[in-house]
């Protein structure tokens, strides 16, 4: 696992969005696991400007999502579906076929992630999988437990995550209890993985992360066998790990 310390987010978005771009720039025809949430926003838009001056092609490359809110149909305006559209996709010339979210809103859940995870073995192994990094150091929505998920699935969101999420709802009651979420096992076979982290909410997560022991309670320590992990996180998100 490399660790790489910036001064801040805008540091963290701009070396973030360069080695994505690298991957992109390298094989057209890349596969690349992305993620949602306020971390990755500013790496989304260093994407744009680097395909409006004609620096990335994305005609050719194909993405999966890690998660959905269980509930919430694309159209719904705090549905990763549309997160991605607005703050990506819109802006960048990405085939529509291309584009894979699980869909919140289908009538059998546990069908939607089986027919999710199928797609994703079928398309081929994720290249470069993105990750954010919850405070309490799940990735995509797999939660704290007592076993690593394997696959993707339905995952009962905690109740830290719901109000680390309830700033984008109106209500607390408003923010769904469950998500389709990528497995760890899932994104375990990616061959490469980049977790970006800010903030010195992030520090206790990251410092388990990266230094802690490898357990179930804490999903993202997973990462440590991994073989080709690259950390990018400003230095509030990485105070608390050893100089």
């Amino acid at each position: 696992m490399e660790v790489k310390i910036v001064e801040n987010y805008q540091e963290m978005s701009r070396l973030a969005a360069i080695l994505l771009a690298a991957e992109v720039i390298e094989n057209p025809h890349t596969i690349l696991g992305l993620a949602t949430g306020s971390t990755p926003v500013g790496l989304y838009k260093e994407l744009i400007t680097m395909y409006q001056n004609g620096k990335l092609d994305f005609s050719d490359v194909k993405t999966f999502n890690l998660d959905e809110y269980v509930g919430l149909a694309a159209e719904h305006e705090q549905s990763y579906h549309y997160f991605m559209k607005k703050n990506l996709f819109e802006h960048i010339n990405m085939k529509e076929e291309n584009i894979h979210i699980p869909r919140g809103d289908a009538a059998d859940i546990s069908e939607e992630a089986l027919r999710y995870e199928q797609e994703i073995q079928k398309t081929g192994k994720i290249q470069l999988q993105l990750l954010g990094l919850g405070e309490n150091g799940h990735i995509g929505f797999n939660e704290p437990a007592d076993s690593f998920s394997v696959q993707t699935g339905e995952i009962v969101l905690t109740d830290s995550t719901i109000e680390a999420n309830q700033r984008f709802f109106e209500r607390r009651e408003d923010v769904p209890k469950t998500a389709i979420s990528i497995g760890i096992g899932t994104i375990m076979n990616a061959e490469k993985i980049l977790l970006v982290a800010c903030g010195e909410k992030k520090a206790k997560a990251v410092k388990s992360v990266v230094e802690g022991r490898v357990t179930p309670h804490v999903p993202g320590s997973i990462l440590q066998f991994h073989p080709h992990v690259t950390v990018i996180a400003d230095r509030a998100a990485t105070a608390l790990l050893k100089k």
